[in-house]
């Protein structure tokens, strides 16, 4: 079901419409010098639409770096007037989002621990009622969709209709290649949901080390995400806070100009219709592939009426194990990731095993 939001366009800084909107400036406010520099050599690249930085930071742990506070805040405003980029920062309470609009913060961010507590988002949804500022809204730190649905909600019924979601990954207990696993998958039903709010994919987050930024940056891009929000560093191995995951702003300059950006609809006429023509034949065979799947369900009711009365339990481990082995290997063979295949028969083995209980748990009618 989609969810109906009152929603502006966010992305009026980008020179057109096709192009990425482009967020970038360090992790943490540390010092006006660094601040102002890095703001300075942001703007130099031309590739920047919008400044950031850290105020307030939220920490896992005690102890660690939480921000400079309303100095920092106002080293950001002073690199607003020396670069005449907007500037942006994450408020996660009223306190902050009333400093915020007082010295002229031009985009608040709500962060991912904030998503998590409707608590503190509707703290912060009440502070914004009457004012005409954007907001963007990272997703929460765990994988649950609603919650971030629901403090887009929150936001747009306290009036902000400047709103864009931020894909920032999502905490996992298996540690892989990235700090947050992307689960692009949240990010794409998010858009289907609410196909009119902008998605801005923040790389740094998701890689949590700067060699991974390009591809998760092409990646966004790739699947119609309106921008970009890295960080960068005048120096960021001697950062503060999340050293591993900034740039320079030279690096990023060549980041972003190596970035490949499609549009959604082609515009020449043999494009579209050679595009309408393969669509088609994918329309097609996903129409087979589930006539296929409700045949196989079919088969499942089969199996399930006999398992229930011959006494046979639904789960036959060897059979499973079989499954996965040849069904994997034949997916190998005609091109198929394993990942794929794996996860495929997972989802139908699920299927079958709930259409199967259904039928062993159904009385049996007496006449």
């Amino acid at each position: 079901m989609k969810k109906e939001l009152q929603l502006e366009p966010i992305n009026t800084w980008a020179p057109t419409a096709h192009h990425p909107l482009i967020i970038s400036g360090p992790c943490s406010a540390e010092t006006e010098q660094q601040v102002i520099t890095t703001a300075k050599q942001l703007a130099a690249t031309g590739n920047v639409h919008v400044l950031r930085a850290g105020i307030w930071k939220p920490r896992t742990r005690p102890g660690q770096f939480e921000g400079m506070g309303l100095e920092g805040l106002n080293w950001l405003i002073q690199a607003k007037k020396e670069t005449g980029l907007p500037v942006a920062t994450e408020v996660a309470n009223a306190a902050h989002v009333e400093a915020c609009l007082k010295l002229g913060v031009d985009i608040l961010w709500v962060g991912a621990r904030s998503t998590v507590n409707p608590f503190s988002v509707q703290e912060i949804a009440d502070a914004l009622k009457g004012v005409d500022v954007p907001v963007l809204v990272k997703n929460p730190v765990n994988p649950d969709l609603e919650l971030w649905i629901g403090a887009l909600e929150r936001l747009n019924k306290a009036g902000i209709t400047k709103l864009a979601a931020i894909h920032r990954g999502f905490s996992s207990f298996e540690k892989g290649p990235f700090r947050n696993a992307p689960m692009w998958d949240l990010a794409i039903e998010l858009k289907t949901r609410i196909p009119e709010l902008d998605i801005i994919c923040d790389p740094s987050h998701i890689c949590g080390t700067r060699e991974l930024i390009p591809f998760i940056a092409q990646k966004a891009l790739d699947l119609d995400m309106a921008g970009l929000m890295i960080e960068s560093h005048i120096n960021p191995d001697a950062a503060w806070s999340d050293a591993k995951q900034q740039v320079t702003p030279a690096v990023l300059a060549k980041i972003v100009k190596g970035l490949v950006v499609r549009t959604p609809s082609p515009d020449d006429k043999n494009v579209k219709d050679s595009l309408s023509v393969f669509r088609e034949q994918i329309d097609q065979l996903d129409d087979e592939i589930m006539q296929k799947f409700a045949a196989r369900m079919k088969i499942s009711e089969k199996i399930g009426q006999f398992k229930k009365e011959n006494q046979v339990t639904i789960l036959q481990v060897n059979r499973w194990e079989e499954i996965i082995h040849t069904r994997v290997a034949l997916g190998l063979a005609m091109g198929l990731s394993e990942e794929f295949s794996r996860e495929m028969l997972k989802l139908v083995h699920q299927e079958s095993i709930q259409v199967q209980t259904k039928i062993m748990n159904k009385a049996d009618v007496k006449v």
